[in-house]
């Protein structure tokens, strides 16, 4: 199955300059979801996995359905004030400026084996700051699960030192 098929390209969003991969055709397709999700999962199939990490927001929706896939906790990273416990949190660059990251602090337990997934990857700026918080709280990141990889702006080096996944590189 073709999936560019399902990525739509939104040109100036969410600010001008900005060519956003709206993945949304891709949800809504049940068959095309399922594939991305399987695909997604089978790279680590063999590894094992204690958490599947999403990261806000359309990280989110694919995290879940890989935790359940590969039989493994799921924990979300968010934005600021968005959970309700004691969290930690990362400040970090973007390509188009700054944000914050924050995670519960009982989420990640002394060495469990982490999966992180995210939509996608562009710079690694999101990716490098989840990979901090995973391994200040003691686990440790097994690997890098996009949807979507953005070749051209070389996200890829800023993770060299992890295993990393993309289904789609465009």
């Amino acid at each position: 199955m073709d999936l560019r098929e399902f990525i739509r390209d939104i040109p100036d969003f969410p600010q001008k300059g900005i060519l956003f991969r709206d993945i949304t055709p891709l949800l809504k397709n049940k068959e095309a979801f399922e594939f991305a999700i399987k695909q997604m999962c089978e790279p680590f199939k063999n590894e094992k996995i204690d958490i599947v990490v999403g990261i806000e927001a359309r990280g989110l929706i694919l995290a879940a359905p890989i935790a359940f896939y590969m039989g493994a906790g799921f924990v979300p990273i968010r934005k600021p004030g968005k959970l309700p416990w004691k969290t930690l949190r990362k400040e970090y660059e973007l390509e188009y400026g700054m944000a914050i990251l924050e995670i519960h602090e009982d989420a990640i337990n002394k060495n469990d084996r982490v999966l992180i997934v995210d939509d996608v990857l562009a710079t690694g700026g999101t990716a490098r700051a989840t990979a901090e918080l995973i391994k200040q709280l003691g686990g440790e990141v097994v690997g890098f699960d996009f949807l979507i990889e953005l070749v051209d702006l070389k996200g890829k080096e800023a993770l060299k030192e992890y295993t990393l996944f993309s289904l789609l590189k465009l």
